[in-house]
């Protein structure tokens, strides 16, 4: 059982230190807090809630992926190789295909269902959530743009 904790242990200190670090991360974060928000505003059934969380846990994982392939890129070689290029940039794929299928994931479940505008006339009727909302707003931007360091050099 010690194993199995050091292992998580492990784990969430990767994730940790790729928020810190990976601006990316912290906008695809950010963009499913987002669609949180939103899919609780539009009152989500239980399959739709289960079909976002699969969604967003794969994008964010996609690009936890993709950080550790340029991480081990970089570890091999900091030059300009054309083998390194295309795996970085096949990585980098990855994430882009997984986000075009969370995008029309979104369109399915939030504008085909009507949940989108169902949750934009609960915002209107209930103009007090603005307040919160445009706070978070605010703070999300900040932590996408100045939540991270660094990267430690390899």
């Amino acid at each position: 059982m010690k194993k199995q904790i050091r292992s998580f242990g492990f784990a969430l200190s990767g994730l940790w230190n790729a928020i810190r670090t990976e601006a990316h991360l912290r906008f695809h974060l950010v963009a499913g807090v987002w669609v949180f928000i939103f899919a609780f505003l539009g009152e989500f059934s239980l399959t739709q809630w289960a079909v976002l969380c699969l969604t967003v846990s794969a994008v964010i994982s996609a690009e936890l992926v993709n950080t550790a392939a340029e991480d081990l890129c970089d570890l091999y070689t900091r030059e300009q190789k054309p083998e390194i290029k295309r795996i970085k940039d096949i990585s980098a794929a990855a994430v882009l295909v997984f986000a075009l299928g969370a995008v029309c994931v979104a369109v399915v479940l939030f504008i085909l269902t009507g949940n989108l505008q169902a949750g934009f006339e609960k915002l209107i009727n209930n103009p007090v959530w603005f307040i919160p909302l445009g706070f978070l707003a605010v703070l999300s931007v900040l932590f996408v743009l100045f939540g991270g360091k660094q990267k430690n050099k390899i």
